[in-house]
């Protein structure tokens, strides 16, 4: 078992469920603070935020990203990422103001000094996003803080993800979580490929989950039918509001939702044993199966035939499959019309 804080991560236990704030404050403190309040009043196990610095996290040269061209976002993807850094001293509040709220708070990492600061705040895990994962000296040093790890794998071959692995059990530090995601924001349906974590649950040996990038609450609950053992969704307070990853979000009352339908869904995995009756279903089990009764009024010392029986519900009498059985057995008492035949009536 892996453990997140007082969770637990794993084999039958629940999933995992990270509100994934990202850089929906907007630089905003209150906005941040409102979104963990927001987190843990829908139930998630934890709250996300995104660390980074926009000069030290992309070249001014790289291109525009064409989904935020569509999006109305003209700025050069470092002036954009600096108006949404979050200043890390906001932080230590951000953890004390979960803990009140009841949520674990954690960050995504993109440097070696964020890194640094997440330990300093004694967070419980790390976690490093998609593009992150070919950075095998960010991983390591990651890895070397023996905490719970979440890497997400989307645009990743099994080739790269391995090499991700093999650097973070080096350190020694065996508490890992590969997420399935696919870095398209907002995500079709038709990209998500979630068979593909059973496939690396089988290569690797460790808990899997998916990063859902997707519109709409459905696939997360799918996932975790599926066995994932973490789920991380992107929220807002609003897809109104300014800034490039609110309109793929879902807003409280949806995120609420997820959280409620995923834990439905486990609830609805059981036992895997067939033929287990609840205590729910035992009126249906004792009136609506079927059972062998009386198609007529059959009168005491009656040797029964085929035209004396019927098979209709309630299912108090003798089961159907049984029928052969009593054909020719004699009655020991009047049974009326429409009575269920049971075995103290025969002979």
């Amino acid at each position: 078992m892996i453990h997140i804080q007082k969770k637990l991560v794993g084999t039958g236990q629940p999933c995992f469920i990270i509100a994934e704030a990202g850089s929906n404050h907007n630089k905003d403190k209150k906005i941040a603070r409102e979104l963990i309040k927001a987190a843990a009043d829908a139930g998630a196990d934890a709250v996300k935020f995104q660390l980074f610095q926009g000069e030290k996290h992309y070249s001014r040269k790289t291109p525009a990203f064409k989904y935020l061209k569509a999006k109305g976002i003209n700025k050069n993807i470092v002036d954009l990422l600096k108006d949404l850094e979050l200043p890390p001293d906001w932080l230590q509040d951000f953890r004390d103001y979960a803990k009140k709220c009841g949520i674990i708070l954690f960050s995504s990492v993109t440097s070696i000094e964020d890194i640094d600061v997440c330990m300093r705040l004694k967070f419980p895990a790390l976690k490093l996003a998609s593009f992150e994962l070919v950075d095998l000296h960010l991983i390591a040093h990651a890895a070397k803080q023996q905490k719970p790890l979440i890497l997400s794998t989307g645009l990743a071959d099994m080739g790269e993800i391995e090499d991700a692995v093999r650097v973070v059990f080096d350190t020694g530090n065996r508490e890992l979580i590969l997420l399935q995601c696919a870095s398209v924001y907002p995500a079709p349906a038709h990209i998500m490929n979630l068979k593909a974590m059973d496939t690396l649950a089988q290569a690797f040996g460790v808990d899997v989950g998916l990063s859902d990038h997707t519109q709409g609450i459905h696939m997360a609950p799918a996932a975790v039918a599926r066995g994932a053992r973490v789920i991380e969704k992107h929220f807002t307070l609003s897809r109104k509001m300014p800034g490039p990853d609110h309109a793929f979000s879902v807003e409280p009352a949806e995120l609420a939702l997820m959280v409620k339908h995923i834990r439905e869904v486990e609830s609805a995995l059981g036992t895997g044993i067939k033929g287990q009756r609840t205590s729910e279903e035992a009126e249906m089990y004792d009136k609506a199966r079927r059972s062998i009764h009386a198609a007529t009024k059959i009168p005491k010392g009656t040797v029964l035939k085929a035209a004396h029986l019927t098979v209709k519900r309630p299912g108090y009498g003798i089961k159907p499959k049984l029928w052969d059985t009593i054909i020719g057995r004699s009655t020991k008492v009047d049974i009326d019309a429409d009575e269920a035949i049971r075995w103290e009536t025969l002979g």
